[in-house]
């Protein structure tokens, strides 16, 4: 989920992963290697590969994803977002969708070794076994249907198995968190309308999930009240602890435990930490001539802030949250909803900063070994990794259609 379009996949890269791994106990490595662990969010087909890299090759310092750091990290199933942002218009995004889908499909077709696309848990089950990547696609934002249920069912039969109602834009039949917030001047109605309630009744038929990541609060409640099936959040974390409008309320974490779906919790410092932006912003002021500098130098994004991380090591140590914090908004969804109703959603290549420790895809082991210093037992801990999206994706398979 790009926060911003134009924003470029940042990463901390303060500590490296290699030193803190060190650390881990035999039993925790031992742990994490065979719980199902599952990424419910990685914008890398967007912002990396139409880019033109490939995942393929080592992009250490280029984004936070390849296919090598992806089995270190222990990622046996990952689904890809397909995004585009609204700019996208009728005739343009649901085209960039298959893009992206195309883009996936032949990164499988020469990896055969290492990636199989996947069309139901079963099918992900079995290419684990098979010491594979099991590989699907999610769509993030209702507008890349272009107003029109036929796209709809295209996208399922391609593979895609849930779709984010909204991205931060609105579309004509649903209302995001970004426009409904207070000040916003949306205009627009709030929630669903008619049509909007027909894309979720399909979306239950055809066995795609029903993503509530994005939405506004009216929103999420009208999908709420027509869907017959569990829901997924797919990378938000707990207001409670960031009231970013992304974010959930405690209301909210509640309902999705009532409704048997699973929040799975985005690793931006923002949502987990709101004095992050304070933070980072004083930094980045601070050494705003230094920036200029390299930005003259041809510098940007990740490599510019690894650049400044690198010189200020004292600083940047003090800005990115601790990995504890995300912990704390697990405790709370546990708490709130109970430990059947969270789960991962890294929105990595999507973000522009994480915890300290999680570089990139190929530090998720240090989520298990703070799970277990935490008290998590072994089968919550696997719940928490891959279980509990395992259980709603099967309680989403098809009712109305034949499986693909």
């Amino acid at each position: 989920m790009p926060l911003f379009t134009l924003s470029r996949k940042l990463s901390p890269w303060m500590l490296g992963a290699s030193a803190l791994l060190v650390s881990c106990s035999p039993s925790y490595q031992s742990l994490h290697q065979k719980a199902l662990l599952i990424d419910t969010h990685n914008d890398v087909l967007s912002q990396v590969v139409m880019e033109g890299h490939s995942i393929e090759r080592d992009l250490t310092g280029v984004a936070h994803t390849d296919l090598a750091r992806m089995r270190k990290g222990g990622v046996d199933v990952q689904v890809f977002a397909v995004f585009c942002d609204e700019t996208y218009g009728n005739g343009k995004a649901f085209k960039f969708a298959n893009q992206q889908i195309d883009s996936l499909e032949a990164i499988v077709k020469r990896n055969p070794d290492k990636l199989q696309l996947v069309y139901s848990p079963a099918q992900a089950k079995q290419a684990v076994q098979q010491k594979k990547i099991a590989a699907l696609t999610g769509v993030e934002g209702g507008h890349m249907l272009e107003d029109n249920l036929d796209h709809l069912n295209h996208l399922y039969q391609r593979g895609v198995r849930y779709l984010t109602l909204t991205w931060n834009n609105s579309t004509s039949w649903a209302s995001s968190a970004t426009d409904e917030k207070a000040g916003s001047g949306f205009k627009g109605k709030k929630g669903l309308n008619e049509f909007g309630r027909q894309v979720v009744q399909r979306m239950n038929q055809l066995g795609m999930l029903v993503d509530l990541s994005h939405v506004g609060e009216q929103t999420f409640w009208d999908a709420l009240a027509v869907s017959t099936k569990p829901v997924l959040v797919s990378h938000s974390c707990a207001a409670s602890f960031s009231p970013h409008p992304r974010n959930l309320t405690d209301e909210q974490i509640k309902a999705i435990g009532k409704n048997g779906g699973v929040i799975h919790l985005n690793f931006f410092s923002e949502f987990l930490d709101s004095a992050y932006t304070r933070r980072m912003g004083t930094f980045m002021a601070r050494h705003e001539a230094e920036i200029k500098e390299l930005r003259a130098k041809g510098l940007s994004g990740m490599a510019l802030r690894a650049a400044l991380y690198k010189k200020y090591p004292q600083e940047s140590a003090t800005i990115n949250p601790p990995l504890s914090l995300l912990i704390d908004h697990i405790d709370h969804i546990v708490k709130l909803a109970g430990i059947d109703h969270v789960g991962l959603g890294s929105d990595y290549d999507g973000i522009t900063s994480a915890p300290v420790g999680l570089d990139d895809v190929s530090t998720y082991p240090l989520i298990t070994q703070a799970l277990l210093e935490r008290g998590y037992r072994k089968k919550d801990i696997e719940k928490i990794l891959g279980g509990n999206f395992i259980r709603i994706w099967e309680a989403n398979q098809p009712t109305a259609v034949a499986k693909k």
